[in-house]
């Protein structure tokens, strides 16, 4: 059980952060979130979907929903930032450890923003006031209005998670906005920012696409191209961060911001369950992982520190592979951040619509 149980911080040690992707409650109250921190977790990210399974699918907000004041909005977010402020306690002890540098907790402007950049910065900006927490992270989707909105919460020195990117150009998109941001804000060092990649979404898109030809060389490529899509925004991620576009944000004592893999369950039974964790090991990353891949994980995982930069040529070599066989990946990534857009936008209508059946039935 010890050797299971020091799996995370063998992560760690590899330079990948753990956060854990999923918040509730009981979480904070019990002690299961500090138990988890005790084991090497540094963070935790939060979403639409993981706030309604939560608050649906639970009895532990029915009390507070049915003596909340306002509408639906208003005790939804009263239930978040209360969860968040809690969870952001918790791990204040990390933060402070690290310097700033992990120890953070996610909450995300509301995605029916995802295309306006003024509402998105003023949600933003309310959030970060109202959960009133330095390790605090707001998520802000790497749509083009959000782009615009990075960049200007990075300058006012709001940390930000920026979230659903799937393609290389929404990655480095996101970063510069991130660089330019850094070289604008007060206080450079103290702002902190990940941004988070979208993994196994990818290959849920790509799959059916091979299999649609049924060749044997378009079955051959299945399973493979998210993590080659990790890969080599990673290498992007170590020609900016590491090279001369973050240079004059780095002397001006501004950290780099971290990758982040996100969507890293599988959901592929026929792929191991923990193909996106095992795969996506390497320095200067967070992985935020739900809680049944974490479970694997400590069971069979294995920690390669050299994972993300193994074969990137082979990458670049998949890609290609996928175009030669008619395969546009470019519009399968934009096609992914439209549907998680609306799949968050969804959740959060079903999650208010959901506090107003509970309200009427109290």
């Amino acid at each position: 059980m010890e050797d299971s149980m020091a799996k995370l911080k063998e992560l760690g040690a590899a330079g990948q952060s753990v956060w854990l992707d999923f918040i509730r409650r009981d979480m904070v109250a019990n002690g299961e979130l500090a138990d988890l921190v005790d084991e090497g977790v540094t963070g935790v990210t939060s979403n639409p979907s993981i706030f309604q399974a939560a608050i649906s699918g639970s009895d532990l907000y029915d009390e507070d929903i049915a003596a909340a004041e306002g509408d639906p909005l208003a005790v939804f977010e009263t239930l978040a930032v209360a969860d968040v402020q809690g969870a952001a306690d918790v791990l204040r002890g990390v933060y402070d450890a690290t310097d700033g540098f992990d120890g953070y907790v996610s909450l995300e402007v509301s995605p029916t923003l995802a295309d306006d950049t003024e509402g998105t910065i003023a949600d933003a900006r309310r959030l970060w006031d109202r959960v009133n927490r330095p390790n605090l992270m707001i998520k802000v989707p790497a749509t083009p209005a959000g782009i615009v909105a990075i960049e200007e919460l990075i300058a006012a020195g709001i940390n930000v998670n920026a979230t659903l990117m799937f393609s290389l150009d929404d990655y480095e998109a996101v970063a510069m906005a991130y660089v330019r941001g850094a070289e604008r804000t007060e206080y450079p060092e103290r702002v902190a920012s990940v941004a988070s990649f979208f993994v196994s979404r990818v290959d849920n898109k790509v799959d059916p696409a091979l299999e649609a030809l049924g060749t044997d060389d378009a079955l051959a490529l299945r399973g493979l191209a998210a993590v080659a899509n990790a890969k080599l925004a990673y290498r992007r991620y170590q020609e900016i961060f590491e090279g001369p576009p973050f240079a004059a944000a780095r002397a001006r004592g501004a950290r780099p911001q971290r990758a982040l893999w996100a969507s890293t369950s599988t959901k592929n039974p026929s792929y191991s369950d923990v193909l996106y964790v095992d795969e996506l090991v390497g320095p200067n990353t967070v992985n935020t992982i739900p809680p049944a891949t974490i479970d694997a994980f400590r069971d069979h995982g294995t920690v390669d520190a050299h994972a993300l930069t193994t074969d990137v040529d082979g990458a670049e070599r998949h890609f290609e592979a996928l175009a030669a066989l008619g395969v546009d990946i470019d519009a399968i990534t934009e096609e992914l951040q439209v549907e998680g857009v609306d799949a968050f936008a969804d959740a959060f209508n079903g999650l208010l619509e959901t506090i107003e059946a509970q309200r009427e039935d109290s």
